[in-house]
């Protein structure tokens, strides 16, 4: 069995797709390294049988890790895919795919291997075409009538917005038949906008541990005003426990989930009846849309210390424990990490520090800074936004960080 470690971080997004598609006809397994991180390969002993892909995670049961993913998993979810596509009356098979997501991850994973399965075009979107969106529109509005061929689009939010506020961008995003939108919430006013620009949102709920895509809002029910992100794809069943809890149960989940280190094996993700559990609080909303679905889930937050921001998943904890090696030998007590709502980051990193007494207020400002300019060695979504001052700051009777009440305090001061 051949193992392939892979990392597209040097070249741009169309060279990386055409260099991962020559390595997954060399290799049985292709290890897809985030960029500025060196892990250890995972041993061919701890891979099952056949071929497929083993995928960063910010994973929704703890921590930094990688999904094993056979290639089985990839070909039916986007067979899922299609069928969802059929069921709201576009042609997969006819489509062309626009993809600005990075190919480390499962949400820009999915696009290409889709236009595989399917035998279509796939666009990767560079990073420079998003900054100047006049460069997308360029190389989008070259493409086929769109009316003949579907344009389907995958975004974050925070890539969505900054679209819309971008004349460009905006024509850009109304080409498009489909705009699925997922790895954060869309706030009231995105949605606000989205619509009285008649763009064909599908926004959507998905996880490197099932493949992608778990439920998806056909555009035309967002835009007569469905919330949530849409019921399960038909190979999903969806199943909420007593506290709200979200629970999975899919033939494509994840085969196994490493934590990167060597000395461990991959973990089943899967409980004795087959479901997993995400980590994410959420509801059904009743369904009134054009396409008569019965209901809609709504994703309420997350169970666990983890924050969605800019489309990233990031874990505090582990997060805070780098930072630990960073601070080392500065005058802090304590510090903590927060996820404040955001309209653009869904959620926005802030650092909370608790000084030493014995500083004056310029030094504590000077600190400050110390602190920004620490956290640049940290890849760009896991520095903080800001970093505050909270003399107060301290664990509750239990020793625990009761993390709510130091957002509401941020909310408070920010």
């Amino acid at each position: 069995m051949v193992v392939q470690l892979f990392n597209a971080s040097n070249c741009s997004r169309a060279d990386g797709f055409e260099a991962l598609s020559a390595a997954s006809s060399a290799a049985d397994w292709i290890q897809l390294q985030p960029p500025q991180r060196t892990l250890p390969l995972l041993s061919e002993a701890a891979l099952p049988a056949g071929s497929g892909f083993v995928i960063p995670s910010g994973g929704s049961t703890g921590g930094q890790g990688f999904c094993l993913q056979p290639r089985s998993n990839l070909d039916a979810s986007a067979q899922a895919t299609a069928r969802w596509l059929l069921g709201i009356g576009i042609q997969p098979q006819r489509s062309v795919l626009l993809n600005p997501l990075p190919l480390h991850h499962i949400s820009g994973l999915m696009p290409w291997w889709r236009s595989r399965v399917w035998g279509v075009q796939h666009l990767p979107l560079e990073p420079a075409w998003l900054k100047q969106p006049a460069l997308m529109w360029a190389r989008i509005d070259a493409l086929a009538d769109p009316v003949r061929v579907p344009r389907l689009l995958s975004v974050v939010p925070t890539q969505l917005i900054r679209l819309m506020e971008d004349s460009a961008g905006l024509a850009c995003l109304k080409s498009c038949a489909v705009i699925w939108v997922g790895g954060a919430g869309l706030n009231s006013s995105c949605r606000a906008a989205a619509r009285r620009e008649r763009l064909n949102l599908a926004p959507c709920y998905g996880a490197t541990e099932t493949t992608a895509m778990v439920t998806a809002l056909p555009p035309q029910d967002f835009l007569e005003g469905m919330d949530g992100c849409g019921d399960g794809l038909g190979d999903v069943e969806i199943q909420l426990d007593a506290d709200g809890g979200l629970m999975v149960r899919t033939q494509r989940l994840a085969v196994g989930r490493w934590n990167g280190s060597q000395d461990s094996a991959p973990e089943v993700l899967r409980d004795g009846e087959g479901w997993w559990r995400s980590g994410d609080l959420a509801r059904w909303l009743p369904g009134q849309g054009a396409s008569g679905m019965g209901r809609s889930l709504q994703l309420i937050g997350r169970c666990d210390a983890v924050i969605n921001s800019g489309g990233e998943t990031l874990f505090l904890e582990a997060l805070e424990e780098r930072m630990s090696d960073l601070f080392s030998g500065l005058p802090i007590q304590m510090f903590l990490l927060v996820g404040i709502p955001d309209a653009v980051w869904g959620e926005k990193l802030v650092g909370l520090a608790r000084l030493n007494h014995q500083l004056t207020e310029a030094e504590g400002e000077l600190l400050m800074i110390v602190l920004q300019e620490r956290c640049l060695n940290l890849p760009m979504i896991e520095r903080p936004k800001a970093w505050l001052q909270c003399p107060e700051l301290a664990v509750n009777t239990s020793g625990k960080w009761q993390r709510r009440q130091w957002v509401w305090w941020c909310q408070k001061i920010l």
